[in-house]
């Protein structure tokens, strides 16, 4: 566990419960300039930031964007989001003004395996509870809007089918925001001829809906209107797209998404403004916050940091080539995450022996850290990388880790900020302002605009995964082919696969060469405006472990939420 978790007991959860947090409203004035009327609160420690009041900052000039990323995660922990706000405070604990920029929890991993995704230890945002659970109900909403408009398609159907929509050839499918295996796979509409055709169906999870998907891209309440009418819900028998628009069903959609596409302000535990809006998962979606509330937090701080899930190959990639390349933003900074326990699990060395020292593993699983640093290159982008300190690492192994990072022409920083918040990763603040004053970032994007689509996806393949090449079945090709010929062959492309390997081979850590990615599905996702292509076992539904994390969630008699990490 990381160093002071020895010394001390609390849990995640105690620590922010025993936090003396400050009002909301305080925060956005001392800190932001942002007066009460412009702030909807949502209890004493939450708010929303008008949408009118984020347009009187178009004329500002932006702060410096630093992007936090990480290795490809192993079960032994990196700490990616604790990072994201340590780096945050320890910003502002060296003298700059800075804040932050998240992503909104899932209910499913919250209730799974992965816990929630507030930080950790003394590097939280606050309230921990609230913000892993309903929140400000900007996922409710979502969920609601997508499933208006699946409500909406069965119903025209049911009702004469004017728009002649093959029920076979429906595109939408259900979601919720949990972890349901059982939903993956359905057939909906039985029980006879009042509850319309029966056809086959499924569910996703919320956060792998086009809808959170256009949410974090739209760059206002009439861009996120446009976008959802623009969605491709289904085709005719002769292949004729229909879209959400055709049925009427963009407006009330837009509808209910009115509040929630305002940007939520909460605070860290050292009082730092942070802005949580929006949750796409990388390893099935494109994985980075709002663009509402990055760009808004760009006018109100110097320096702004946000966080892409997962490690750099998923949500990195898909933040660079995806919503850079759809907003004109380019990190001034890459900061990569990274534990020496986890380097040495992906060196061969198994979750029990890790307190072990054995830099023979330790100096294999550099490879993966190398990967990730070079791929960031690649971009054109310079990185720091920030090794979160555990009890267990010697002097031995944090000088082979630094040594193998200068070869490399980059800064490895060890930080501790899980015990000490912003005064443990003061010293990575320091290497990120060095960074920036430098100005060696000059973002170039992997792939154009103009290249196939299969050919965008074998070249992220081959220079961010190191694969061999990719492979598709005719049917998935001949898809591929008529997105093109609807128009739409320069989208970007969002790879959906497992998080946890360069290959589609969850087992295979480190950094494997020379495999092949076998594309399994994809699917046209022309609101949002790129195309997911679904790799191997990868689902788009999670399932819940033998043992989930709702094994231990409770409420106590006090009210008080235990259990929730």
């Amino acid at each position: 566990m990381p160093a002071s978790q020895h010394q001390n007991p609390k849990s995640d959860i105690e620590i922010s419960q025993a936090a003396k947090k400050r009002p909301i409203l305080e925060i956005a004035r001392e800190r932001l300039g942002i007066a009460p009327e412009h702030l909807e609160p949502y209890g004493h420690y939450k708010a929303k930031v008008s949408m009118d009041y984020i347009k009187t900052l178009q004329s500002q000039p932006n702060g410096k964007l630093i992007l936090v990323s990480a290795i490809s995660p192993t079960p032994a922990g990196e700490g990616k989001t604790t990072t994201t706000v340590g780096l945050t405070d320890a910003l502002n604990h060296i003298g700059k003004k800075a804040m932050l920029c998240l992503r909104e929890p899932s209910l499913g991993p919250s209730f799974g395996m992965k816990g929630g995704a507030a930080g950790g230890g003394y590097a939280q945002v606050v309230p921990m509870e609230d913000i892993n659970l309903h929140f400000t109900g900007d996922f409710h909403a979502i969920t609601s809007a997508h499933n208006l408009l699946s409500a909406l398609i069965d119903n025209h159907i049911y009702w004469g089918n004017e728009l002649g929509i093959d029920s076979r050839r429906v595109a939408w499918r259900r979601v919720m925001d949990m972890n349901d295996r059982a939903l993956r796979e359905i057939v909906c509409s039985l029980g006879g001829v009042a509850n319309g055709y029966p056809r086959e169906a499924g569910f996703d999870i919320t956060v792998a809906s086009e809808v959170m998907a256009i949410f974090c891209l739209a760059k206002d309440l009439d861009d996120l209107k446009q976008r959802l009418g623009n969605i491709i819900v289904a085709y005719t028998r002769d292949r004729k797209p229909i879209r959400a628009r055709d049925l009427k069903a963009h407006g009330a959609m837009a509808a209910l998404l009115k509040d929630a596409i305002a940007p939520n302000l909460v605070q860290t535990l050292e009082g730092t403004p942070a802005f949580i809006h929006g949750g796409p998962f990388a390893n099935i979606a494109h994985g980075c916050n709002s663009v509402v509330a990055t760009t808004t937090a760009l006018k109100l701080a110097d320096y702004v940091v946000t966080e892409a899930g997962f490690g750099a190959d998923l949500g990195g990639e898909k933040f660079l080539d995806i919503k850079c390349r759809k907003t004109g933003l380019a990190p001034d900074c890459v900061v990569l995450v990274a534990t020496i326990r986890a380097l040495k699990m992906h060196g061969g060395v198994k979750k029990e022996d890790l307190k072990s020292e054995n830099l023979k593993a330790l100096e294999a699983g550099m490879a993966n850290l190398q990967r990730h640093v070079e791929n960031v290159q690649k971009f054109g982008l310079m990185p720091v990388v920030s090794i979160n300190r555990f009890s267990a690492d010697t002097d031995a192994e944090i000088a082979l880790v630094k040594e193998a990072c200068g070869r490399l022409g980059v800064e490895a920083v060890m930080a501790d900020h899980w015990a000490e918040g912003g005064k443990g990763a003061a010293d990575v603040a320091r290497a990120v302002v060095k960074v920036i004053a430098e100005g060696k970032s000059k973002l170039k994007l992997l792939y154009p605009d103009e290249m196939l689509l299969i050919d965008k996806v074998r070249t992220v393949a081959k220079e961010i995964y190191r694969a061999k090449d990719v492979t598709a079945d005719k049917s998935v090709r001949d898809q591929l082919a008529a997105f093109e010929s609807m128009g739409y062959g320069k989208l970007p492309i969002c790879v959906a696969k497992t998080q946890y390997s360069f290959s589609t081979n969850p087992d295979q850590k480190g950094a494997p060469n020379d495999h092949v990615i076998p594309i399994r599905e994809v699917r046209l996702s022309a609101g949002a405006e790129f195309v997911v292509v679904i790799c191997g076992e990868i689902m788009t539904m999670p399932g819940l472990p033998k043992v989930p994390a709702a094994d231990s969630i409770d409420v106590g008699p006090d009210g008080r939420i235990v259990g929730l990490f």
